[in-house]
């Protein structure tokens, strides 16, 4: 486990602010939020976050219902399901690198309002097309591509408007949105679903997110925008421009390759037991009411993500080293976290299972405190474009891993080894990350660019 230094902030010398000696560059202007405005925003992008998930989980929650309508089978069900994420990886990285140029508000701005319509347009694609499966199938593919650029943009935005020792807080408490929306639209999709029709369960979320993009624009934009063109892609809105040979400096930097690798392990565990823990409890634990293992583990996550943001902050404003407090919760989220998974392995009860898979999914919350916010610490400038490509990676290896899992299970007869994979893979990814995991900034070159603002 990393040792936190008190008071070792990790001045590199190519870095230190000399005011005295350097006028302030107008090239990198002061435009962070104050705290009352931080947290206005970070209300509203918590309930952004709440409704992009509600409007994901609505085709799995009304699948049964859709299949049983239009007569699909299960490959056909999977492959409406499944063309989500393939859609979802596409956008990551230009989602984060426009979000760069321009603003990540104006980006999540314009894909709120997009996949909102989407989601509310989606009944009528369904029952006014003649192939049904196409038509839906297409649907959540643009589904993904409109909310693959989702978090990049949050990323981005929260590197350029939010001081270092509030970004934890920020980034767990908007990720907490995630598992308020799976349990909104659980709870709410379900009850919906059974009075008044799947269509329902589309119609509702869709519109709330084309209000809530609306809302946004209103009051926190001031109506001003989103006006995205070519002339300010290139300008970059005062964020560094960085080329093609500044990206391959970038991607050789042993911390960048550290913070890809490790969500990549994070993300890839994550969706895994996302997609089986519901089918191990029904296999190891029949009678059990799905209830319970459906919306415990979720309960407990959203005070965890909470709690990990402010003590990171805490952490951070009384002065220990920031790249320590990224590796303490890294090793929460991967290293404590792999213990409660093992613990599954063995013969355990229905209530020992839910408090472990509780245990879990609260611990895995501590990244976004850890590898999340670390992009923002290295690379502020293209903070979005960077946490694009790691979500890009994360997606990919997600899916491959649920596959590979599946295979363990009908080869092994056992979830042991799936348990025993996750684990292998978390402690791989910590492993990379105490090792080289920095918080200097390393996306600009400090020979040639002033640094009066740098709060590293």
């Amino acid at each position: 486990m990393a040792v936190i230094q008190k008071y070792g902030k990790s001045f590199s010398p190519d870095l230190v602010c000399h005011k005295e000696n350097h006028p302030p560059d107008k090239k990198w202007p002061d435009t962070n939020w104050t705290r009352p405005v931080a947290r206005v925003w970070t209300l509203v992008l918590l309930l952004g976050t709440c409704l992009l998930y509600c409007a994901r989980v609505a085709m799995p929650i009304c699948a049964v219902s859709l299949a049983e309508q239009f007569g699909w089978n299960k490959k056909e069900s999977g492959m409406v399901l499944g063309s989500f994420f393939w859609g979802y990886c596409f956008t990551q990285v230009l989602g984060g690198y426009v979000s760069d140029r321009v603003g990540g508000e104006k980006v999540l701005l314009l894909s709120a309002a997009a996949w909102g319509s989407m989601t509310a347009f989606t009944p009528v694609l369904a029952h006014f097309c003649s192939q049904p499966i196409i038509s839906m199938t297409l649907a959540r593919f643009l589904m993904g591509l409109l909310q693959g650029v989702h978090y990049p943009s949050l990323a981005s935005l929260c590197s350029q408007k939010v001081v270092e020792s509030e970004r934890g807080f920020l980034m767990s408490t908007v990720g907490s949105g995630s598992y308020l929306g799976t349990l909104v639209i659980g709870g709410a999709g379900s009850l919906m679903l059974d009075l008044y029709g799947w269509e329902s369960v589309f119609y509702v979320p869709g519109l709330l997110s084309v209000l809530w993009a609306y809302f946004m624009w209103k009051y926190l934009l001031k109506g001003e925008g989103p006006i995205i063109t070519l002339e300010s892609l290139g300008s970059g809105a005062g964020q560094s421009k960085l080329t093609k040979r500044h990206w391959l400096r970038l991607l050789r930097q042993p911390a960048v390759c550290a913070v890809i690798v490790t969500h990549l392990c994070t993300a890839s565990t994550f969706f895994t037991l996302l997609s089986w823990l519901p089918t191990f409890f029904k296999d190891t634990f029949p009678d059990a009411k799905g209830w319970v293992f459906n919306v415990i583990p979720w309960l407990v996550a959203i005070p965890s993500s909470l709690f990990s943001g402010c003590l990171s902050d805490h952490l951070i404003s009384q002065g220990y080293d920031t790249a320590s407090v990224r590796k303490l919760m890294q090793f929460f989220s991967m290293g404590v976290c792999s213990v409660f998974t093992l613990l599954l392995c063995g013969n355990i009860t229905f209530p020992w299972a839910v408090a472990f898979v509780s245990a879990v999914m609260g611990l895995t919350t501590f990244s976004h405190s850890g590898v999340s916010t670390n992009v923002q610490d290295l690379a502020p400038s293209c903070a979005g474009a960077l946490f694009g490509v790691m979500n890009t990676c994360g997606a990919f290896s997600g899916v491959l891993m649920v596959y590979f899992s599946g295979y363990l299970i009908e080869a092994t007869n056992s979830w042991s080894s799936v348990f025993a994979l996750i684990t292998s893979v978390n402690l791989l990814g910590l492993l990379i990350f105490l090792a080289f995991a920095e918080a200097r900034r390393v996306d600009i070159d400090s020979s040639k660019t002033r640094h009066h603002n740098i709060h590293i």
